[in-house]
């Protein structure tokens, strides 16, 4: 696989991830929206990656790491900065039950609606400035 292939691949699934992040919002399943609102995040700055540094992102889902690593954090202006870092704990707090009745409390209808737009921003940024 070459590296445009890989890097469509990561865009073709943070694509797919926001469109589900939009289904969830529709169905009220807010603790999913964040989560695939970071999922998204996450597979675009995986293709970014390999788009500026020719070879594969390391396996974490640190979106800052990524974007550090990948030399392109400093692109990003502060409020990206701010949102991608509301959004790392997003992606680990879904995934584990303590955390989950916490976090749920905070993810309103109406806070979700404000987390899918910014990602929806975000990866359109991503993708005209940085693919």
């Amino acid at each position: 696989m070459t590296d445009e292939d890989k890097i469509q691949y990561w865009l073709n699934l943070s694509d797919n991830d926001l469109k589900v992040a939009g289904a969830m919002l529709q169905g009220r399943f807010y603790l999913y929206v964040a989560f695939m609102c970071h999922q998204s995040i996450e597979k675009i700055f995986k293709g970014v990656y390999i788009k500026l540094k020719n070879e594969d992102p390391p396996y974490t889902h640190d979106l800052s790491h990524i974007a550090v690593n990948g030399n392109f954090w400093d692109c990003l202006s502060e409020t990206q900065q701010d949102f991608i870092e509301q959004l790392g704990p997003l992606n680990i707090r879904t995934r584990y039950p303590d955390y989950k009745q916490e976090l749920a409390k905070q993810l309103s209808q109406e806070r979700c609606k404000e987390i899918l737009e910014q990602t929806t921003n975000l990866q359109q940024w991503t993708k005209k400035t940085l693919l």
